[in-house]
């Protein structure tokens, strides 16, 4: 009787367990889901400018930036530590995409400030983005005693600005190359030969090394004719070493700028002349 029992109500439900079955086929919620790329960058620096990673929404990332002299001074200048330039700042999440940054450099006593935007993030699944893109606007102020005392000089001289596109792309686990078309604006320039608007390209490249460090490779490219005759393009290779809540980036580079104007646009040093200083970001993150 008990057998009978059972075979009735497994015939009987039989039919609804299949229909739910389909159903579930159905739920777009058992449609692929969309997955994100992560870490295209270790830090939201290549080397001297910006990757297309972000501070989190309510953390502050503190950043102390070291360039030294030339490598080339040898031992009585300490390889290059008896000079330095020098930045201090931070860069805050107001959401996850939405960034904000201040800082005061060394170079021109400049204070700085940028807006940050992630607004493309690359993805495979649902959604297929190839790519990650943001958008940043630069301003620097510089506070340094004029050159040229007796020119009549406006504050409007002192500013400068610049605008970049990162876009970014993480091939492998291991590899990410971005390409960051820029265009700096002075409002003030040495000569009336000279163009207030340069454009450049940048390209970093990001190579996994361990699951802590990673090599990177960053080039700026300025179009030619837009620069005096002493002025280089800025290439820099370093590494980055994650700590915990930490983040040191140890590198090389021809240029003693640590914010955009200056690497991209007043670089003089160059590689070929051994001319290379070492230098160093560490970033620090808070929570609030």
């Amino acid at each position: 009787m008990v057998k009978r029992i059972l075979i009735f109500f497994i015939v009987a439900y039989s039919p609804i367990v299949y229909a739910q079955n389909l159903d579930l086929l159905d739920d777009p919620e058992a449609a692929p889901v969309t997955e994100y790329a992560f870490a295209t960058f270790k830090t939201n620096r290549v080397v001297n400018g910006h990757s297309v990673e972000t501070v989190a929404k309510r953390e502050f990332d503190f950043k102390i930036s070291h360039r030294f002299g030339f490598v080339s001074g040898g031992f009585y200048d300490l390889f290059g530590l008896d000079q330095a330039t020098m930045r201090i700042g931070g860069d805050y999440g107001i959401t996850d995409n939405l960034n904000v940054g201040i800082g005061r450099s060394t170079v021109d006593k400049t204070y700085d400030g940028f807006v940050k935007y992630k607004f493309l993030k690359q993805s495979t699944g649902a959604k297929n983005i190839p790519v990650t893109a943001a958008w940043i606007s630069h301003m620097g102020i510089a506070t340094s005693k004029f050159t040229q005392p007796n020119r009549e000089n406006q504050f409007s001289h002192r500013v400068h600005y610049t605008h970049q596109l990162l876009v970014a792309r993480k091939f492998t686990e291991g590899l990410s190359v971005q390409l960051s078309p820029t265009l700096v604006h002075k409002n003030l320039v040495d000569s009336a030969n000279l163009k207030n608007d340069i454009l450049a390209v940048g390209i970093g490249v990001r190579q996994k090394l361990t699951n802590r460090t990673t090599l990177n490779l960053e080039y700026y490219y300025t179009l030619p004719s837009q620069l005096e005759e002493n002025k280089t393009d800025v290439l820099s290779v370093g590494f980055d070493i994650e700590t915990g809540g930490h983040v040191f980036q140890l590198f090389f580079t021809n240029s003693s700028g640590p914010f955009e104007k200056s690497f991209i646009t007043d670089t003089k040093a160059k590689w070929l002349d051994g001319d290379i200083r070492f230098g160093f970001n560490i970033a620090r993150v808070f929570n609030f």
